[in-house]
């Protein structure tokens, strides 16, 4: 069962990183074949796992030289009943791929926590629908339809949940109460456009604020990705308890809409030193933050400028 689900390191201060871009590095780095952008169909075979285990192994060995802790994602951002269907994978076949997701972590925690190393198993939940448009549900039926994945992780060594690339203000309130349902500890992170608003048009602030006010906080801290911090650099540069919130960045290093991303047939990779630049001046301005990582597009280079750039602080250092 999980190890920290109760007693998170992370949230007792430092900064642990993250990896970058798993499906966009896999795919376009790699050569893999990911259907419906869906990493967890490489579980089903002994070269799939391999390719997953040395596609985290290269961001541990970036954690050990930072001497950061870790938060180790499964690559099941799509592993949601919707998409799985589309994939041909029955209910019980899905619950096999969530927990084989964790028991793969488990296994990459035996061999590489260390003391000052904590590497915490983070469940990824993705959205029912397309990352890049607003969803349809309301919290109720968000609730019941995420509820299957979240039972899955909270019977394995996951120790918490993420809600990546969410969209939907009533998405992420069902994944919350869900989650806390089930007392499995979350956090949601939600994508946001160039303006630096959800794709519907409300606020970084009214997201944040109206999840809270309907789970009655229950999220450990929210996060943004998929987004270059030019996006949104200037909806956090204010003040106030909404950001406080804010305790995580998993960003884009391209500076290229949602929509251009999306029909682009090349991998815009962006500028590794430069994002790493952007994380530290994010890291200034909010000292609560506390994973960093990266989303479409980047991969071991980034995380590695974001671990150069942030940790030579000492102040910063898990």
């Amino acid at each position: 069962m999980s190890k920290y689900r109760h007693d998170l390191p992370h949230l007792k201060g430092g900064i642990f990183l993250a990896d970058g871009g798993m499906e966009t590095t896999l795919i376009f780095h790699e050569g893999a074949d990911l259907p419906h952008f869906a990493a967890f169909v490489l579980l089903a075979d002994q070269a799939g796992r391999k390719q997953l285990k040395d596609y985290y192994t290269r961001y541990l060995d970036i954690a050990a030289s930072g001497k950061s802790g870790f938060v180790l994602d499964t690559a099941t951002w799509r592993a949601n009943p919707d998409w799985g269907d589309k994939l041909g994978y029955s209910a019980e076949a899905l619950k096999a791929a969530n927990e084989d997701a964790v028991e793969l972590l488990s296994e990459l925690r035996a061999e590489y926590e260390r003391p000052g190393m904590a590497i915490i198993i983070n469940g990824a939940i993705g959205p029912r629908g397309d990352g890049y448009k607003a969803g349809k549900m309301d919290a109720d039926e968000a609730e019941a339809y995420h509820a299957t994945q979240i039972d899955t992780f909270a019977g394995t060594d996951a120790d918490m949940i993420t809600a990546l690339t969410l969209t939907s203000i009533d998405e992420a309130v069902g994944i919350a109460r869900a989650a806390r349902r089930m007392e499995m500890p979350c956090a949601i992170s939600f994508t946001v456009e160039t303006d630096g608003n959800l794709v519907t048009g409300r606020t970084l602030r009214q997201a944040i604020e109206a999840v809270d006010a309907a789970t009655a906080a229950y999220p450990l801290y929210y996060m943004i990705n998929c987004a270059h911090p030019s996006h949104f650099d200037d909806v956090v540069a204010g003040d106030g308890a909404w950001l406080k919130r804010i305790g995580g960045i998993r960003a884009n290093a391209s500076k290229m809409s949602h929509q251009e991303l999306d029909e682009s047939e090349t991998l815009d990779a962006g500028d590794p030193a430069d994002l790493g630049r952007r994380y530290r001046q994010l890291t200034r301005h909010m000292p609560q933050l506390r994973v960093l990582g990266g989303c479409c597009g980047t991969d071991h280079r980034h995380v590695a400028a974001i671990c150069e750039a942030c940790f030579s602080d000492n102040r910063l250092s898990a």
